[in-house]
């Protein structure tokens, strides 16, 4: 699949320093690869049956600043993303509208990609869709079936094992107890009441055909269409290997989604599935998380629409540490509005302190776990000290850097 086009993104005259971020799975800050080794990082896309909204783009937003941060400490990233499109919430709202499947998933990954270049977001190196996928996921599949790590149901529906003897052992992710694992089993895509399986929290692997929907071959598994971690799996696998160095994406993928990709990728290949496991926090609106069940979204593209600069709204998720929770508002927006507004008048005048110190000011920041909020803090008592007098050198070289590091175009 096409990704969108990425941004030109300035090289400094001298480079910083790779992170440190935060592991789900370790409970705690871990070092980012040094500059001799290639970053492997895998973020889980969207499913397109709606446009991109805040929620959405705070998750790519955090993960363009890594891609920066490691490109300025000079480490080589190799970058893919998938994007689910063939999945049961696909087919709902295809159906509600009445509007072809494919059709509204082309017309939404389309929206997706101009956010993403409104944004100035590095597109991926491999943009894997699901449907594209369907090979390596009924190969993943069968081999699971045959390592006696997936069971098939009489239907046809064939399920992974989460009892299964891997290491490290199923849990270890997300650290969560089995109570809660099935509390956000059933409330995030999971089936705990389907009958006949050995273990309510068994994961789908492949859905049998069924009358209506559209399904491919499958080869010994039969017709049908793959799971939803088991499309990750299967494409991290073949397009960066394991482990990943970053496993990334919301908080609410820590369970069941990356919990079962780590298992179902520990179960194929004996390897585990990531070195470090990033959770971007969830954005609320209106007294809730902003999700489509709930309709309280506020989209990207709307935003574009009424006139917004896409760099106030990339400023707007900037303000706010990738991994906390935070609500949007019109003053949140308004205050990013106004910053993206000074910072460009700054760029108009001279600088009467050091590039070099900004510089390294805005990398010390980054380096620990990508804090974009003291960044941009840095950034405002730079933008209070130019002047008319001030170096215009000094001036250019850091807008260079706002660019390259935090990807704000003045």
């Amino acid at each position: 699949m096409k990704p969108w086009q990425s941004p030109d993104v300035p090289r400094l005259s001298s480079s910083g320093r790779g992170p440190d971020v935060y592991c789900t799975a370790e409970q705690g800050p871990v070092q980012a690869p040094g500059k001799e080794k290639v970053a492997r990082l895998y973020v889980c896309g969207i499913t397109p049956y709606d446009s991109t909204h805040l929620g959405h783009a705070a998750t790519y937003v955090a993960f363009d600043v890594l891609q920066r941060v490691w490109r300025d400490a000079g480490v080589e990233v190799s970058y893919v993303q998938n994007i689910t499109d063939i999945d049961d919430p696909l087919l709902e709202r295809a159906d509600a509208t009445g509007v072809d499947w494919r059709d509204l998933a082309d017309g939404e990954i389309e929206r997706f990609r101009g956010d993403m270049e409104a944004l100035r977001v590095i597109a991926p190196d491999h943009y894997i869709g699901a449907v594209e996928s369907i090979d390596l996921v009924v190969s993943a599949v069968t081999e699971l079936l045959h390592n006696g790590y997936a069971y098939r149901l009489d239907n046809g529906d064939v399920y992974y094992r989460v009892n299964a003897a891997i290491k490290p052992a199923f849990g270890s992710e997300s650290h969560y107890d089995r109570e809660t694992m099935m509390r956000l089993f059933g409330e995030r895509g999971g089936d705990p009441d389907t009958p006949g399986k050995e273990d309510p929290l068994d994961a789908l692997l492949w859905r049998a055909e069924r009358e209506g929907e559209p399904s491919w071959d499958g080869g010994e598994l039969g017709p049908g269409r793959p799971g939803w971690h088991i499309e990750c799996a299967a494409i991290a696998n073949e397009y960066l290997g394991f482990p990943l160095t970053i496993q990334g994406g919301g908080s609410d993928l820590i369970f069941p989604h990356h919990e079962m990709c780590a298992a179902h990728a520990t179960a194929l290949t004996g390897e585990p599935f990531a070195q470090v496991f990033m959770h971007t926090g969830m954005v609320g609106y209106e007294g809730e998380k902003m999700s489509k069940s709930r309709g309280n979204l506020v989209f990207v593209s709307k935003l574009r629409e009424s006139g917004v600069d896409p760099m106030a709204v990339r400023l707007t998720l900037l303000a706010h540490h990738y991994r906390c929770d935070w609500s949007y508002s019109d003053e949140v927006l308004e205050q990013a509005q106004q910053r993206l507004a000074t910072w460009r008048k700054a760029a108009e005048l001279g600088s009467t302190v050091s590039a070099a110190d900004v510089i390294d000011d805005v990398r010390h920041d980054l380096s620990d776990d990508l804090d974009t909020p003291s960044a941009l803090s840095t950034l405002d008592r730079w933008a209070a000290t130019t002047s008319s007098e001030g170096s215009r050198a000094d001036t250019e070289e850091i807008v260079e850097a706002i660019d390259a590091l935090l990807g704000i175009k003045l």
